[in-house]
């Protein structure tokens, strides 16, 4: 990190938090500082500077870089912040990784030799997350009544958001009535759900089978389990990652 001090006021550590908050692991969907991927933030001026561990050694470059690039980009966005350094320990790839981060390079320019296309591995893994993430969702909307028919045909433009309660409202056939569910499984799924473009316009279906497309009633439950193996998927790997990084901070000591 360069030891020049800026003039202008110095961003807010619980702000750079924040952002990096927004970070998640992109195969297990889970947030960097909840993973405690996080070693160090230092701040001086409106230069920030992170350290990153991630829980082995050989954790994939692609997955790697993108946490590295997702943490740069969103401390970034802060207005208060000129420069930003990102530091990975303690992998196999950090050489490659912090040069290419910091220099502003692309994943192919600074994996010349590898195969494939980073941005192709971030879809594929978005969409896993998408379709885990919609369990949850879909899951609130059955403990609150509602049958397949229903939920396959729920738009975007059918939800009232209720502020008081940190609740929805959503309205189903032709808003002949109206169900109220907690709001976090629904926005967490439509975060992930805007983010790769499935859904925006009101009259788009909030729902979808792991290939994008609307879901048939019929295939409901077909498509539900889908979303919940994906979850499993998930909770398996945050379990495996867990255990290697209590593994790795045991040596450390």
């Amino acid at each position: 990190m360069s030891t020049q001090t800026s003039d202008g006021p110095a961003p807010a550590r619980a702000a750079v938090r924040d952002r990096l908050d927004r970070v998640t692991d992109p195969e297990l969907d889970r947030s960097i500082v909840a993973l405690e991927y996080v070693d160090a933030i230092e701040i001086d001026g409106g230069y920030v500077s992170v350290d990153l561990t991630l829980p082995t050694a050989w954790c994939s470059p692609a997955f790697a870089w993108m946490m590295a690039v997702d943490a740069r980009d969103e401390i970034e966005s802060l207005p208060a912040v000129e420069e930003v350094r990102i530091t990975l320990h303690e992998h196999m790839h950090e050489t490659e990784i912090n040069r290419g981060v910091n220099e502003d390079l692309s994943f192919a320019e600074a994996f010349p030799d590898a195969d494939g296309d980073v941005a192709a591995v971030r879809a594929e893994l978005d969409d896993k997350a998408r379709v885990a993430r919609q369990y949850d969702a879909v899951e609130a909307l059955l403990e609150a009544g509602l049958d397949a028919e229903a939920i396959v045909d729920v738009r975007l433009r059918d939800l009232e958001y209720v502020d008081e309660a940190d609740s929805v409202s959503i309205y189903v056939r032709d808003s002949s009535f109206a169900v109220t569910v907690p709001e976090a499984p629904l926005e967490r799924y439509l975060e992930k759900a805007r983010e790769i473009g499935l859904v925006s316009a009101p009259a788009d279906r909030l729902f979808r089978t792991p290939e994008g497309e609307p879901i048939d009633p019929d295939s409901f439950d077909l498509v539900h389990r889908r979303g919940r193996l994906a979850q499993v998927n998930m909770s398996s790997q945050g379990g495996i990652c867990d255990g290697l990084r209590e593994a790795r901070e045991g040596r450390l000591e």
